[in-house]
Parts: structure tokens; sequence; C-alpha cells
């Protein structure tokens, strides 16, 4: 199981900000097409964006811009930095096993994560706190097992929180930490940027977890995704 909710895209001045970087190399501000000043048409004296407070709006990426974005996307990592710097923002909650595959892409991200230390007793731990999709046979060996393991970590929460002795209800707690499974959902504020949802597509877009075909599919969904999963319907031109 996995849910990805409150997702958070680059604002109209960041992609300014993307776009005037990424013309920078040869200089083609004045190629840009996807400003409009207050008057709502495209204004030549603002192609050098110095001015946030005249020409900020992006009304939508221009077809001149998106093309120059692909052909960059299609050369590789080394001349598409643009994309580090389109941030992707996204509330996550997945089970211990995904997040352990996830933290594997450090760099270019950040999160902000529900605490295991802090917080894995404050409520008695339920069936919905799992991602258990295939153990959900009522009558099956591992589905009891299952009911069976969330019956002894509340036994071990119920002495946990019942303990006096700090010695004691240290080695409670320690108990439920060896004990929960990695079905354990956790949820995380997570951000991204469009090279690193590129990687990550790249190499989990054919995983046999659902939870990464689940991810994929959501990348799938991005504004101009094509830039991220190299699925270019039609050559591109006027750069």
């Amino acid at each position: 199981m996995i849910k990805l909710e409150h997702t958070v895209l680059a604002t109209n001045e960041q992609m300014a900000f993307v776009i005037e970087g990424m013309r920078n190399p040869k200089n083609s501000w004045d190629r840009s097409d996807s400003f409009a000043c207050n008057n709502t048409t495209f204004c030549g004296d603002c192609a050098g964006f110095s001015d946030y407070s005249i020409c900020k709006e992006l009304n939508s990426v221009g077809s001149a811009d998106l093309n120059l974005m692909k052909t960059l996307a299609k050369a590789g990592p080394v001349h598409r930095k643009y994309m580090r710097m389109i941030p992707v923002y996204v509330r996550i909650t997945a089970p211990l096993y995904w997040w352990k595959e996830f933290d594997t892409y450090k760099v270019g991200t950040v999160a902000n994560s529900c605490s295991t230390m802090h917080k894995l007793t404050y409520k008695k731990f339920e069936s919905k706190d799992f991602s258990h999709d295939y153990l959900i046979q009522p009558n099956s060996k591992a589905y009891k097992l299952f009911l069976q393991t969330i019956d002894v970590l509340n036994y071990y929460r119920d002495l946990y929180l019942a303990a006096t002795d700090e010695e004691y209800k240290k080695t409670m707690w320690q108990h439920m930490i060896q004990l929960l499974p990695s079905s354990y959902n956790q949820t995380r504020n997570v951000m991204l940027n469009y090279e690193v949802l590129a990687n990550i597509y790249e190499w989990r877009k054919d995983h046999k977890l659902d939870e990464w075909k689940a991810f994929c599919k959501w990348i799938e969904d991005l504004p101009h995704s094509e830039l991220i999963t190299g699925e270019f319907p039609e050559e591109d031109k006027n750069e």
C-alpha cells in the first residue's frame, strides 16, 4: 500500500528562475516564450527577467522553452541541470520495506518523517497501520499470524505504558521495535526534484513491488512528465 497526497509543484516565479538559468549557457533569453507581462502579451524588453515585479507571471511553458527542455533532457544528466531545480513536494504514506528502498535516493531529497522513536505507542496497533494487501484472506495462516503479531505488539505496548521502572519501560519499547513488521506504514513529507524523479523512474518503473508501480504512475501524471520518463511522443523543433 502507498498513498501519495498533497503534491506541491513549482511556483510561477520558481519556473521563471529555472527557465532563465536553462537559457544562460547560450544567452538565449530573448527566445523564451513562457512569460507574459502585466498586459498579457510577451514583451521582449522583459526577456532578461531582471524585473520580476514586471514580468513574473508564467501562464504556461511556451513551446520554444519546452522544446529546449526536451532537447536537454534527452542529452542526459550533464546537460539537463535545470531539472535539478524543479522542485516537487509530496506527502507519502508507505510501508517500511518500501521506505528502505526509497532511502537509497539520498541526493536531492529531503524528508520529515513521523517518528517511530517518539510516537510508536501513541495509539493501539491496528491492521490498518500496516500494508497487508496480500494477507487479506481471513482463514489464511499468514493473515492469522499477522493478527497475532498485532496482538503481541499491543501486549508489549500495554506493559510499556504501565511500567514505572525506566529500564523495564525501555526493554518493553525495544520488544516492540524488534517485533515491528516491515509492513508498518510510515508517513513522510518529501521534497524531490525532476532529476531525482527521472533516476527513480528509470530504475523502478518495472519493479515487482506494487508501491513502486503506483509511485511511477504518480510521476507520469506530473506536468510535462515526459522530461522525467523520457517518453517523447513527437520530435521537437524551434529550440
